[in-house]
Formats: C-alpha cells, sequence, structure tokens
C-alpha cells in the first residue's frame, strides 16, 4: 500500500518531450488510470513510477519518501507490460512463482504453490501450469503475466494495457475481476489503458494525458458530463460526441444558439445563456453526445433539421446512423435493422438541455447546463 506522487516530472526521449511537468498524486489504494491515445505518455509514467526511467526534471515520491534514485528493484512494484515478459523456457507455473523465489521477496515453496495455484485459478489458466510459453495463445501469455504480477503483495501495481490481447468476452470478465481483485488485494494500482470503457469501468479516478501532459484528472462522471476540453470530451463515447459549429444569438425574441444554418435559434437554458453572454462571445462549437440527437423520417416541430442519410453501421445491437446536414455529419444511435436508404430525407432533433459549449478558439469547456451537479473537474 502506498501513495504515489509525481512532482513537475519531466522525461525526453532525444528531441521528443515523452513528460512535460506531470504532476499527480496517486491515493493510497486507489485504482488509478491513465488514460489517452497510443504515444501520449502513458507507460513513461508507470515505467518512471517503477524506476525504468528516471525523470530529467522532477520528483517521483512513494509515501511522502524521494525514490529517484531507488533501484526498480527497492521499490516494491509488481508490473505487468503489454508485451508479456515472460520467460520462454520455464513453465506458466514457474513464471507465475518467479518474483517470490528471488532474493528479495523470497516465500517458501508451500506458499508459493499457493498463492500460485489461487491466481491461476482466478485467471483460469490452472490447466495450463506444465506449458511453456510457446504453446500458449497470446491471450494466455497475457493472463500469466497477468498472474505473475499479481501472485505477491507489493505496494503498487503497475499495469500496461494487460487487457488488450484478450479476446472481447475474456476481456469484459477481467475487468471485473480486476476491480474485485484490487478491493481484495487492498493496494494501489495504476492502470493504463487506451480503452475509454476499461477506464470508465475501472478508475476510481482517471487522469487524461496528450503529448505528455494531463489534460484532465477526475472521476468517470466528471470526463464525460464536464470535459474540460474537446479533446476529453471526444475521448469517452461511442460514437463519438458531435461537435458542431453554433452562432449565439441575441436579437430581440430570436435568443438562442443557431446552429448548422438553421434559421431559427434554439432556445437554451438560463444558466447556459448567461454563461455564454458573459463571454462577450458569438462563435462556439456544441457538443451534443449521440444520445441527445433523435431523428424521424417526418418533421416533427419547427426545430427539426433537415438532413440526408449519409450512412449506417451496424455494431451488434444497435447501429450508427450517420446524417448528413449541410455538409456536416451528425452520428447518432438507431436499431440494427433500421431500413432506411441512403441519402433519403431525415429530420434530427437536439437536445440542448444535455449540450456542451466549447470555446471555438480554446476548444475548452464554457458550459454545459446544471454543470454545479457534477463534481467539479480537476485540470
Amino acid at each position: 500500500m502506498a501513495n504515489i506522487e509525481l512532482q513537475n516530472v519531466t522525461k525526453s526521449f532525444g528531441k521528443k518531450k515523452a513528460l512535460n511537468d506531470i504532476s499527480l498524486s496517486v491515493h493510497d489504494k486507489e485504482f488509478f488510470v491513465l488514460f489517452g491515445p497510443a504515444g501520449a505518455g502513458k507507460t513513461t509514467i508507470l515505467k518512471t513510477i517503477a524506476g525504468i526511467e528516471l525523470p530529467e526534471r522532477g520528483l517521483v515520491k512513494f509515501d511522502g519518501e524521494i525514490v529517484n534514485l531507488v533501484e526498480p528493484a527497492q521499490r516494491n512494484v509488481s508490473m505487468v507490460f503489454e508485451n508479456y515478459a515472460l520467460y520462454p523456457h520455464i513453465s506458466a507455473y514457474d513464471n507465475i512463482a518467479s518474483p517470490m523465489r528471488s532474493p528479495l521477496y523470497k516465500k517458501d515453496e508451500d506458499t508459493i504453490k499457493e498463492r500460485v495455484m489461487n491466481v491461476a485459478a482466478l485467471m483460469k489458466i490452472d490447466h495450463l501450469m506444465d506449458r511453456l510459453p510457446a504453446r500458449m495463445s497470446n491471450g494466455q501469455r497475457q493472463r500469466v503475466a497477468l498472474g505473475r504480477c499479481l501472485v505477491r503483495e507489493p505496494k503498487v501495481f503497475l499495469m500496461d494495457e494487460p487487457l488488450a490481447h484478450l479476446d472481447a468476452k475474456l476481456r469484459h470478465f477481467m475487468r471485473a475481476e480486476l476491480k474485485e481483485m484490487q478491493t481484495n488485494f487492498n493496494t494501489t494500482t495504476i492502470y493504463v489503458t487506451h480503452d475509454y470503457m476499461e477506464a470508465l469501468s475501472l478508475g476510481d479516478r482517471i487522469a487524461v494525458i496528450n503529448n505528455g501532459q494531463i489534460e484532465q484528472l477526475g472521476t468517470g462522471d466528471e470526463m464525460y458530463y464536464t470535459p474540460v476540453n474537446e479533446f476529453v470530451a471526444r475521448l469517452f463515447g461511442e460514437p463519438e460526441i458531435n461537435i458542431i459549429d453554433a452562432e449565439f444569438v441575441l436579437d430581440g425574441g430570436n435568443k438562442g444558439v443557431r446552429i448548422l444554418n438553421q434559421i431559427k435559434s434554439f432556445d437554451i437554458p438560463e444558466d447556459v445563456f448567461d454563461a455564454l453572454a458573459a463571454t462577450g462571445k458569438k462563435q462556439f462549437h456544441i457538443g451534443v453526445r449521440a444520445i441527445d440527437l433523435s431523428y424521424s423520417f417526418e418533421r416533427q416541430s419547427e426545430h427539426d433539421i433537415h438532413g440526408q442519410v449519409y450512412s449506417i453501421e451496424p455494431i451488434g445491437n444497435k447501429a450508427v446512423l450517420n446524417i448528413d446536414v449541410n455538409d456536416t455529419i451528425l452520428r447518432t444511435v438507431s436499431p440494427p435493422d433500421l431500413n432506411a436508404e441512403m441519402d433519403s430525407d431525415i429530420f434530427v432533433s437536439v437536445n440542448m438541455k444535455n449540450a456542451m459549449f466549447f470555446d471555438a478558439d480554446s476548444h475548452e469547456l464554457v458550459v454545459r447546463h446544471n454543470q454545479a451537479q457534477y463534481a467539479k473537474a480537476v485540470k
């Protein structure tokens, strides 16, 4: 168990700045997720905590003690890598047992056997204990690597996309198991992923990383409902959030926002109106999630927006319906068996009460309706 803290950590590889003045604190017993696109710096943060990479500037602290010059083996961390890193010449059993046979964390063989078999049963690989890694599938190797990480009691678990090579069904199962295991082991966990579903379902808190910097740090609800900018908003949700150009209108009885070249403006909640007016700006971007767009094949109200069916993408029990409105593609959700011809007329209704309003220049969040009901996001 440990509190992990990074203070103003900077790390470069050649001319590429992998981490740029990163500061964050991971609480004791917390399941903390590092989330972001490939190359954002997530794994570099993990390796810096483990001691595999040394920061050029800044401090790494475990329970308030600076560990910059402490060797990885002395930090008492357990790490699982995306690329397995198994010993190819020994069995799955011995791979999982290896941390408890090291001189630093040596246990007796009875204890080792008990812990290895418990973890193997949990990973559903107890029938593979005699196999060499070469005789296992990628998913089986990944579960062995994960078992090796979980078999002992470190200060912190460091997990670098441990579910990346599992099939969808097992990945879903393992998400629930990992959360349960973290509670049972009572240990701090730092978990790297580029899957927003993993981030939302596992993380007590999430740090969104981009280009070596923290875009936002907070809970899953904060990320989804009050993203600090358009970048974060686009990362969470499937299909991706719709970002639409909007004009703030103040002329007489036509107050509100005008979107997609529509003549009539949309009414917006009073708190949103006041926040937009206070900026003194006219141009904004509106973020609307697919669930807040409804459609029909006949006009239902004067605010319905006319468009054409662009494409339908079935994804299991639903489909992503793409609608072309004045050369802007809007994404919403439809039944998988929707019968609609391409380029046929369709009408879209927008729920402005759930819309997010971003600055058109900085792309940062300005306001959303009832924003105060959500915990304030931490930048």
